[in-house]
């Protein structure tokens, strides 16, 4: 039972109700497993989640004899998990675009009051990933952006929100997921760069953040040739997780797992023998988030790993200890209402969200009576999202705020479909334009050439990845507001009604 408590200290798991299941229950009392890792699934408003974090804790400590780490991916931005009566803050590509590395730290501590309010206890943010590959289908405005040296400065800054806050943060994906164009929650990502390569780019955000004092790292299921030989990712290297992350660059925090259900792992090596070789890489928390028949797939494998020495007890014993010594740091297991939904940080959040709008080029048309809208409504780009908010409506929300007319276009707009919404637009004295990666769906640029085609002026603004308006044809104005959320579609609809944009360009394009 003894071995079973220290496996189950490096395991998080996941479930998909609002409450604990009876199903992950019955596996804390089996496999003793201490730490939990939370999504926009498990979550309807603060006092729910308040309530489950407290019956996470309750049952893991009575199993255990320990807090768990309660997780969740709260980045801001495209990626965040949080309830509507709790600040969503804007993402980092936007905090970047909105001021200073004084930014990033101020959001950081919005985003640990409202998670200290409720009683989740491990942020798996800041994004530390320098995104230098545009065509990047899941990193993109997650990222700080393309300079490694800014990326580290905003990075650090928010570090320091966290650890002055209170609240346990983890930067990811290490060594870098920026500069990939494969999503590895679909498929095996390669990154054939040299470990010096590495130094002079990806690798520079998180040494800022080791040298901030970072008590967590999360591992990148990517591979990299020319450092790993063996034909296996960074998450299962013990030459990139250990060699290169603890002893080189110096890091004593908790290595954390991206979740092994990714088909990265799953597809290509098995979620069970993934997870032993990221334990025996120097993982301390591994992750299984969401499928209960893998967990239950995995749970015996891994005491069976151990009980034959395929994990060693010396590997598993500096793992719990190392994480036992961080829960007494940082593993608080009560909330603190009075943190969380202050209104001034729903103000700062919206006000950073306005203040990150950038016009790229061209110059502000005034809107007229005759305006016509066009654009996709929020979809599901990668596993990281959250499913598609129906609310996220760019054509209904300035239906709604500014009284135009409009058209909603699919996120790969069809031949037919271009000519139909190019037909109607060109029945107005001026258009708008909302794209959300244009930059990967050819469609929505057909669509941006044939209604710049109608002579009539053409505003487009990118509602997400900045890329979109590279790869455009000449408009009156190019605009980014880098989030399509709600405060995103507001800072849209203030540039739109006042012509302020704000903001510093966070990329090249």
């Amino acid at each position: 039972m003894e071995i079973q408590t220290m496996i189950g200290q490096r395991l998080a798991f996941g479930f998909r109700e609002t409450t604990l299941t009876q199903d992950f229950i019955d596996m804390v009392r089996e496999y003793k497993i201490g730490n939990v890792i939370l999504f926009y699934w498990n979550i309807i408003n603060a006092d729910q989640l308040r309530q489950l974090c407290r019956d996470i804790q309750g049952l893991i400590q009575e199993e255990t004899g320990h807090p768990a780490f309660i997780t969740i991916d709260q980045e801001g931005g495209m990626v965040h998990r949080l309830s509507p009566d709790l600040v969503n803050v804007p993402g980092n590509m936007a905090a970047v675009a909105a001021g200073t590395p004084e930014t990033a730290y101020c959001l950081a501590q919005i985003t640990a009051r409202q998670l200290r309010g409720t009683g989740v206890n491990l942020n798996l943010a800041p994004v530390l990933d320098v995104n230098n590959n545009p065509a990047n289908p899941v990193i993109g405005t997650r990222s700080y952006g393309d300079d490694p040296q800014r990326v580290a400065e905003f990075g650090a800054a928010a570090v320091r929100g966290y650890a002055e806050s209170c609240l346990m943060c983890c930067g990811k994906h290490f060594p870098g997921h920026g500069d990939t164009a494969v999503d590895s929650h679909l498929g095996l990502p390669l990154i054939d760069k040299s470990l010096a390569e590495l130094r002079k780019n990806e690798l520079i955000p998180f040494q800022a953040a080791i040298d901030a004092g970072i008590p967590a790292i999360m591992s990148s299921h990517i591979l990299f040739p020319q450092i790993e030989p063996k034909r296996i990712p960074a998450t299962m290297s013990r030459r990139i997780m250990h060699d290169l992350l603890r002893d080189e660059m110096g890091f004593q925090g908790l290595i954390l797992s991206d979740t092994m259900e990714m088909d990265a792992i799953r597809k290509h090596y098995g979620t069970p023998l993934g997870m032993i070789g990221a334990m025996n890489a120097g993982i301390d928390l591994v992750f299984v988030s969401r499928f209960t028949d893998v967990q239950h797939e995995c749970l015996p494998v891994i005491r069976r790993a151990v009980e034959n020495g395929d994990i060693s007890l010396d590997n598993l014993t500096e793992s719990y200890e190392r994480i036992l010594a961080f829960k007494k740091k940082y593993a608080f297991t009560q909330a603190e209402p009075d943190l969380a939904s202050h209104p001034e940080d729903f103000a700062a959040a919206r006000e950073t969200a306005c203040d990150a709008v950038v016009l790229y080029s061209g110059k502000h048309y005034p809107l007229k009576k005759n305006t016509f809208f066009c654009g996709p409504k929020d979809y599901r780009m990668t596993d990281a999202d959250n499913e598609a908010d129906k609310h996220l409506d760019f054509v209904g929300q300035m239906a709604k705020k500014i009284g135009i007319q409009g058209c909603e276009c699919s996120v790969d707009p069809t031949a037919e479909e271009i000519e139909m919404i190019t037909a109607e637009a060109g029945k107005h004295d001026n258009i708008v334009l909302g794209t959300c990666n244009a930059h990967l769906f050819c469609g929505q640029l057909a669509l941006a050439a044939s209604l710049a085609k109608t002579g009539k002026p053409l505003t487009v603004i990118a509602l997400r990845d900045p890329y979109d308006l590279s790869e455009l044809p000449d408009c009156t104005a190019k605009a980014a507001v880098f989030d399509y959320t709600i405060d995103g579609l507001y800072a849209a609809e203030q540039f739109l009604l006042t012509g302020n944009a704000p903001g510093c360009m966070p990329v090249r394009i």
